[in-house]
């Protein structure tokens, strides 16, 4: 999990960034992207991709992530604006907030999987939540970062089911939005189907 941090720190480039989002394939709701430096040669134990992790390690490393980095950063994008300029350039922008809102600005990027455009240094790696520590760190804050705006969305919207499916397209949630009809926070672009399937049930 540290062999392309251990390679950047060998060449003296201390401040590395570590960026991810969660959410991209949700129906409801923000994308969050964070961005995380963590202090060189630290290495935290049980770090992995957020997906891989259970709700309790994923809590408990939230905490140490949030004790031990040197800056983290939360970049979202609603879902409105999803619905404008699509889930691509959606989760770019939140990448770049998420840099952007940091108090310590990073030497190097390391990108799960994409590239942004800032004048920062990147590398794009493809599984980059399962083989970079700084990514994963990335992915965990952005997971429960996001998972905790879900708790707060069911309070708002406690018929949709938020809290257990987190805004996915379960067939609960399928079921919901076909019930009651979208709300303001789920992403109209992404319901084609659903609204489709709906209307031709009705008939």
């Amino acid at each position: 999990m540290l062999s392309n941090e251990k390679e950047l720190w060998s060449k003296g480039i201390k401040l590395i960034a570590g960026i991810d989002e969660v959410g991209r394939g949700a129906l409801f709701g923000d994308v969050v992207a964070a961005c995380v430096i963590l202090p060189p040669n630290l290495e935290i134990e049980g770090i992995n991709d957020s997906k891989k992790l259970t709700p309790k390690k994923r809590e408990e490393l939230f905490e140490v992530i949030n004790k031990e980095a040197l800056s983290i950063g939360i970049g979202r994008v609603e879902a409105q604006i999803i619905d404008e300029i699509n889930i691509k350039q959606a989760t770019l922008q939140a990448m770049k907030q998420a840099v952007t809102t940091m108090k310590v600005r990073p030497e190097m990027l390391l990108i799960d999987a994409e590239k942004i455009n800032m004048d920062i240094p990147q590398i794009s790696l493809i599984k980059g939540d399962s083989i970079s520590q700084s990514i994963a760190a990335a992915s965990i804050i952005a997971k429960v970062t996001r998972d905790r705006l879900c708790e707060e969305w069911d309070v708002l919207y406690p018929e949709y089911g938020l809290k257990k499916h987190k805004g996915y397209a379960t067939k609960l949630h399928q079921e919901m939005i076909k019930k009651h009809g979208p709300t303001p926070l789920h992403r109209k672009s992404f319901l084609g189907n659903i609204l489709q399937q709906s209307l031709f049930d009705s008939i």
